[in-house]
């Protein structure tokens, strides 16, 4: 939780009330279903909370803009970036019933008024966002293939419309298709824990 307040020193106190609670909900769920690894969970906050929030140092949505999480699990990244942006809306979205009750059941819990949890492939949501998230769920442009259809054409941020990706290692073949229209931004360069020595932000504008 201190990693939080480290490099989100400006959050409200329901914000870090909220964040407080994710650990023992994540933990409670995790010795029911295995959600994340055994050696994960007691590292929960710097390698699934802060690293969802990598988003959050890329871009800061604008009020009202519109998520979807796609293959979103447990809930990362979409439920830290909707504590993080209370006036953003996201659906977050999971192929995998069980793993859709655990972000719903934490969101409720804690209180989240902007969060959707939906149990539905991508392939069948029709609805349109600003931006798509997604944590190492799949290739680039396998989610691009599958998912553009999703993306809004008006623009109100201050990045374009797009894909804004998490992940780790070396894409360089992953990415080649795309030639020089991705972003990639390193985590490193905005946190200092040896965890985001290869993690990054993947973005792409539609």
């Amino acid at each position: 939780m201190e990693l939080i307040k480290k490099y989100f020193p400006k959050i409200t106190e329901n914000q870090k009330e909220q964040f407080a609670q994710l650990d023992g909900l994540y933990k409670d769920w995790n010795s029911k279903i295995n959600l994340i690894s055994r050696k994960d969970i007691d590292n929960l906050y710097e390698k699934h909370i802060l690293h969802s929030l990598g988003i959050a140092e890329v871009i800061q949505f604008k009020d009202n803009s519109s998520i979807m999480d796609v293959g979103t699990g447990g809930g990362f990244p979409g439920i830290p970036l909707a504590i993080l942006f209370p006036n953003v809306q996201f659906l977050l979205l999971d192929s995998i019933g069980k793993k859709v009750k655990v972000a719903e059941d934490i969101a409720s819990q804690i209180h989240l008024k902007n969060v959707e949890c939906c149990h539905a492939r991508v392939e069948n949501e029709a609805r349109k966002f600003d931006f798509i998230v997604s944590r190492a769920v799949m290739p680039l442009s396998d989610l691009v293939n599958i998912s553009k259809k999703n993306i809004l054409k008006q623009q109100q941020n201050a990045l374009p419309n797009g894909f804004l990706c998490l992940k780790g290692g070396d894409l360089q073949s992953e990415l080649r298709v795309f030639k020089n229209k991705v972003i990639q931004y390193n985590l490193q360069d905005y946190f200092e824990e040896e965890f985001f020595e290869t993690k990054k932000v993947i973005y792409l504008p539609v």
